[in-house]
């Protein structure tokens, strides 16, 4: 109905269009004016009442174009001339008019243009129309994007780190390639993988990695493009995503954010009822449903594993699990040397250095610092990137840019000096802390200065000894303004926050209280829906218990708070030599620092 009604409104335009041209070119209305003889416009020229006489050749009318602005026309015989009646240039100025056949495009486009114009609005208000009637139905579909692997194709090789999950991995790849080779032998390619890590340690380039080994298509989307306010759209999407996968099999699925979609049923506010619900039961049936062998794997990514509902985990789908973690100094390493390959550097790069400074880098992160290096490069006007920028965009983007601008008192600078002199003295004299690597009172970010430590490895576990250094250090930066200003400030909130929660860790989580024992206090409450721990812990313990946790917290801070004062009294001449070369050159690192530190080294190997 809809095609025939297309093809009427058509002919009919058809059919105007051709009326109203041939109305324009074969019955032109005569033009405004009376008709005289040519023998009384001679006599009008000769009056001078005449302004310009225009001559048509083509219908033999002659029009007098009086200076009143009339207009007066005769027609006459082919064979006459003006001159007969005395009509001449000298007298009048003649205008010859171009026969109508050299004005026919003229004539067609100001006939046709209003036509065109009109056939124009009809057919872009049929397709806005058409337009919104396929909307609606395409609205549950579920329009992935589409990776081809053989354009900017992603392998292993480009993957930095990740050794373990790589290997996993390679399995699937290899059902993906030969699975011929696993039928023979009755086994089934595993529908489901599901890759767990940090956010940023690389869980969507590894997906990509795998379909670029494996060279098969490569469907990506999230797990929030499938939940929509209406219900039923989601279930719908997840079909048609399936429905298409099958079609291009062999070929990877990947659903990122699986969290977004795979909750606990029965946990969200809408009850059993609730659309995210729907869309998951759709998500565990296809992937039951999948026919032995037909060569679609599903991947997933989620920073959540432990909101999954347990259906999604069991057996039969995502019962693989690939953990990703944050790269140790080895893949860092490698990291960097991936995002630095096709970079202009200076000869003067260490990577191994780089990734001694990043513990706690995520790939993202590691990938971002060099950006922000060569930002920082192009921002000086050179054409390479040197240790400097990337040392200076690690420290960005830990602490902040830089803000020379901040205009401190000279009292605030000297607090600051004395302050960040502490944290280094202290950090450096004692045995279980990092190696201070700089010390500046340059602001950065919300900090008035800073002192960067750099660790000689990266640690996975902490002993109790290493808590307390750690502590005494944060903690010496307050004690260093009450020696020198027998007065403290605001400048120590931040570190006395940190230093606080790291005891109550200490006490609560990793019973390392003497007096309490080697057991844990507290369960965090959680709501499954939101997706996130609250802050407060659910007291599994009586008042009597909670009134030692705070005696014991209250004692370990106040014990390295005094030793932090031991230490820095022991060396004040030393904390007062750091902080007046802080006041004058702001910044200390390298050798500068190296010979700063060289007599306490001393001291401590002596002790």
């Amino acid at each position: 109905m809809q095609k025939n009604f297309r093809k009427n409104l058509i002919y009919v335009l058809l059919g105007l269009f051709l009326i109203m041209a041939f109305y324009s070119l074969f019955f032109q209305p005569l033009p405004a004016g009376k008709e005289v003889s040519v023998s009384e416009i001679a006599r009008q020229v000769e009056k001078g009442e005449v302004e310009k006489i225009i001559l048509d050749p083509q219908d033999n009318k002659i029009t007098a174009q009086l200076k009143n602005g009339e207009k007066e026309y005769s027609f006459k015989e082919p064979s006459s001339k003006l001159s007969d009646y005395g009509i001449t240039s000298e007298k009048v100025a003649i205008e010859v008019k171009k026969a109508q056949n050299e004005e026919i495009w003229v004539a067609l486009i100001s006939a046709f243009l209003p036509v065109l114009l009109v056939i124009a609005f009809f057919w872009f208000m049929m397709r806005q129309a058409q337009s919104g009637a396929n909307q609606a139905f395409m609205f549950g579909r579920s329009n992935p994007r589409i990776f081809n692997p053989l354009k900017n194709k992603v392998t292993f090789k480009d993957v930095g780190g990740c050794y373990e999950a790589k290997e996993e991995l390679k399995e699937i790849v290899e059902f993906l390639k030969e699975p011929q080779k696993f039928r023979n032998l009755g086994a089934e390619i595993p529908k489901g993988v599901l890759l767990i890590g940090p956010p940023g340690t690389g869980k969507t380039y590894i997906a990509k990695a795998v379909a670029g080994e494996a060279n098969v298509p490569f469907f990506s989307i999230s797990g929030s493009e499938f939940v929509e306010m209406f219900v039923g759209v989601g279930a719908s999407r997840v079909r048609d995503l399936f429905n298409l996968a099958k079609k291009n099999a062999p070929c990877i699925v990947f659903i990122d954010e699986l969290d977004a979609v795979g909750r606990y049923r029965g946990a969200g506010l809408g009850g059993s009822h609730d659309e995210r619900e729907q869309t998951l039961n759709q998500i565990l049936v296809e992937m039951d449903g999948f026919e032995p062998n037909t060569g679609v794997i599903v991947l997933a990514a989620t920073n959540r594993p432990d909101v999954l509902d347990p259906a999604l985990l069991r057996p039969g789908r995502f019962d693989r699990r690939v953990v990703l973690d944050l790269p140790d100094i080895k893949e860092r390493e490698e990291i960097l040397r991936i995002h630095l390959k096709n970079k202009p550097l200076e000869k003067n790069i260490d990577i191994k250095k780089l990734a001694q400074l990043t513990p706690g880098f995520s790939g993202a992160d590691l990938r971002n610092l060099v950006n922000e290096a060569a930002i920082l490069a192009a921002r000086r006007g050179k054409n390479k990137i040197s240790m400097i920028e990337l040392q200076d965009a690690i420290e960005k983007v830990l602490l902040g840019p830089e803000r020379k601008s901040k205009v401190f008192t000279d009292k605030e600078r000297e607090i600051t000096a004395w302050h960040e002199a502490g944290h280094a003295l202290v950090a450096q004299l004692l045995p279980n802390c990092d190696p201070v690597h700089k010390i500046s009172i340059i602001s950065r970010g919300l900090a008035a200065g800073y002192t960067w430590k750099m660790p000689q490895e990266d640690l996975r576990f902490f002993t109790k000894s290493k808590f307390i250094d750690e502590i005494t250090a944060i903690l010496a930066g307050r004690v260093a303004e009450e020696i020198k200003f027998k007065d403290i400030s605001t400048g120590a909130e931040n570190d006395l926050r940190q230093a606080t929660k790291m005891v109550q860790a200490m006490v609560r989580e990793y019973g390392m209280s003497e007096e309490l024992g080697p057991r844990t206090f507290g369960e965090r409450d959680e709501l499954i829906f939101l997706g996130k721990e609250l802050g407060e812990h659910h007291k599994d313990y009586s008042e009597q218990i909670a009134y030692k946790i705070d005696q014991e917290v209250d004692k370990i801070i106040k014990n390295c708070y005094r030793k932090a004062k031991e230490l820095l009294l022991k060396n004040k001449n030393k904390l007062d030599k750091i902080a007046k070369i802080l006041l004058e050159k702001e910044t200390i690192e390298g050798e500068d620092l190296e010979t700063l530190f060289k007599d306490i080294k001393k001291i401590q190997e002596k002790k």
